[in-house]
This record gives C-alpha cells, sequence and structure tokens, in this order.
C-alpha cells in the first residue's frame, strides 16, 4: 500500500509540474502577444519598446532567485558571479531578438521558429566539428525543418497581417534564428560553469544569469540620454494596463523557472523537454483561437509536421535513457 500511495503522490506533483508550466507559460506568452500586437488607450498606441520586458524580466527573476537561495538553498561553493558575464551577453541580445521578432512575424510562426533549436545545433556539430548523427535523427530535423519552412513560405492571413507592427517575414524569422544561435552559446557556457563549480545549483544560475542581464539591458537601455527605456517608462505611466501586463509577464517567467526547476529535479531533463515542448503546441492552438490568429489546415499540417518531429525526437532520447538504465543494472 505504501508504494501505491508514494507513486500516487508522485503523478500529483508531476500533475502539478504540468499545470504550473503550462499555465505559466501559455499566459506569458498570451501576454507577450497582447503587449506586441494591442493599440493601448484612446491614442490607440502600440508599445514598441518590447526589448525592456527583457529588462523586466530580469530584474523580477534576479530579485525571485535572491529570495529562493535565502530561503530554499543550502549549499555552497556555487559559480562566483563574474563567471557569467559572457552567457549573460548572449543570453540578452538573443531573448531580445526573440521578442523583437514579433514585430515582423506572428506568434504562432515564431514559436515554431524557435521551435526548431536542434537544426542549428546539428548544423554546427556537422560543419565545425565533424559530428556524425544517426539517421533518425536527421529524419526528426528534417521534419521540424521542413514544417518550419513550409510554414514561413505560406501567405498569413490578412487578419494576423494586419495586427504586426511591422510586418517582414524574413526579417522575423532571422531574428528567431539568431535568437536560437545565441541560446546555444548560452547553454554551452552554462554547462561548462556547472562541470567547473558542480555545487552550482539552479538558483545560482538564475541569480548569475539575470544579474548580468540586468547591467546589460539597464546600460542598453538608459545609458545614454535618449534610450528607449525611459521611453517605455514614460509609456507605462500614460497607459497603466501596459505596465499591469508587463509585470504578470514577468511574473510568469519567474513562476514558471520554478516549476521547471522542480521539474528537472525531481523526473528529470526528459520529461521536462516533453512538458515544455507539449507547452508550445498548446500555446499556438490558444493563440489561434482566443488571440484572433487564424491558421489554414495546410498551416496546421506544418504544425503537425514540427510537433511529429519533435515528439520523435523525445522518444528517442527516451530510448538512449532506457538503454543507458539497463547498461547500468548489476547482472
Amino acid at each position: 500500500m505504501e508504494n501505491h500511495g508514494s507513486g500516487f503522490r508522485r503523478v500529483l506533483l508531476l500533475a502539478f509540474c504540468v499545470a504550473g508550466i503550462w499555465s505559466a507559460y501559455i499566459y506569458q506568452g498570451i501576454l507577450q502577444e497582447t503587449l506586441s500586437t494591442k493599440r493601448f488607450g484612446p491614442d490607440g498606441k502600440r508599445f514598441q519598446h518590447l526589448a525592456f520586458l527583457n529588462l523586466a524580466q530580469n530584474v523580477v527573476c534576479l530579485i525571485w532567485s535572491y529570495i529562493m537561495l535565502k530561503l530554499w538553498s543550502s549549499s555552497a561553493g556555487g559559480a562566483p558571479w563574474w563567471t557569467y558575464w559572457s552567457a549573460g551577453i548572449t543570453n540578452t541580445i538573443g531573448p531580445a531578438m526573440g521578442i523583437e521578432a514579433l514585430k515582423y512575424i506572428s506568434y504562432p510562426a515564431q514559436v515554431l521558429a524557435k521551435s526548431s533549436k536542434m537544426i542549428p545545433v546539428m548544423l554546427m556539430g556537422t560543419l565545425v566539428y565533424g559530428i556524425r548523427y544517426t539517421l533518425p535523427e536527421y529524419i526528426c530535423t528534417l521534419l521540424v525543418a521542413g514544417g518550419v519552412s513550409s510554414f514561413a513560405l505560406m501567405k498569413t492571413s490578412s487578419k494576423t497581417i494586419s495586427k504586426l507592427a511591422h510586418p517582414n517575414a524574413p526579417l522575423g524569422y532571422g531574428l528567431c534564428f539568431l535568437n536560437l544561435a545565441f541560446d546555444g552559446f548560452t547553454n554551452a557556457t552554462q554547462d561548462s560553469i556547472t562541470a567547473r563549480y558542480p555545487k552550482t545549483s539552479a538558483w545560482d544560475i538564475m541569480l548569475g544569469m539575470n544579474l548580468w542581464g540586468t547591467i546589460y539591458n539597464l546600460f542598453y537601455m538608459f545609458g545614454w540620454p535618449h534610450g528607449s527605456g525611459f521611453e517605455a517608462i514614460q509609456f507605462c505611466k500614460q497607459h497603466p494596463e501596459a505596465a499591469w501586463d508587463i509585470f504578470f509577464y514577468c511574473l510568469c517567467g519567474a513562476v514558471g523557472q520554478n516549476f521547471i526547476f522542480l521539474t528537472i529535479s525531481r523526473f528529470g531533463s526528459l520529461t521536462n523537454t516533453t512538458i515544455t515542448t507539449t507547452r508550445k503546441f498548446v500555446s499556438i492552438v490558444v493563440s489561434s483561437v482566443l488571440s484572433g490568429n487564424p491558421l489554414s489546415s495546410k498551416q496546421w499540417g506544418c504544425v503537425l509536421m514540427v510537433f511529429s518531429g519533435l515528439s520523435y525526437q523525445i522518444y528517442l532520447k527516451w530510448r538512449k535513457l532506457q538503454r543507458l538504465q539497463k547498461k547500468r543494472k548489476p547482472m
């Protein structure tokens, strides 16, 4: 009975993690789309300073991670704060490009483009490091690449285009892929830091990354008399509704990080990848239904093509994990 009880509690915890990640990031996606497309106030002005979202997110996550370290973390000997300076640069530029892309392409298009992280990883691995991948891995990549490129080439509905600040698909997709490239460097640097400092906790990483992100973004947005940060604050003063959207956007990011760390610590990174991948698909459905971004049947076919590739990739990782666990079992 005890095993059944612990198993049931584990299922409940997993359901709690899924609900937390889905609700935090789906609502954050809705707010992100709202801030990039909505016209605020009687004057119908758009919030043009989307990079300000990154600064606000950095500040909220910096405070959040500091509180979590003081409350929950008892580990010492983590990576020094200054080791995150280089990853902080790419982690500042990359997300800024991803958010800026929403001026040029729709939210579903941005989610799809950012789901193709494996493409630049495999290209760099093959061309720079001479890594050979298996046939199933190439199939996954072809499905994702084919789905994203087909979606990009299809005509976007006039209703969706009318919501964009400056419709420009090549520029929007270009920014998304640059975002992925910078994210790849950020992840590699974080892995290097945790390898050098094994006692580094997730909260240490969150604190270090957001500390440097705050410094860089403050300099970028307020470092000169006519910096865009001053205009963003003035806009929020004139349109309090936008300020509240930004606050909840940041809060969702911080809460979502909590659930991601909890999922990885209790169930592993593969479970977390599965949850976040399905969340992206649900985000596209929510955007299409609630936010008025209608997709044609062919575009839905492209979406399914991309997520078929991502699902197959998760299955391959699961099989690899199963084989490793069998090898570790004593004979």
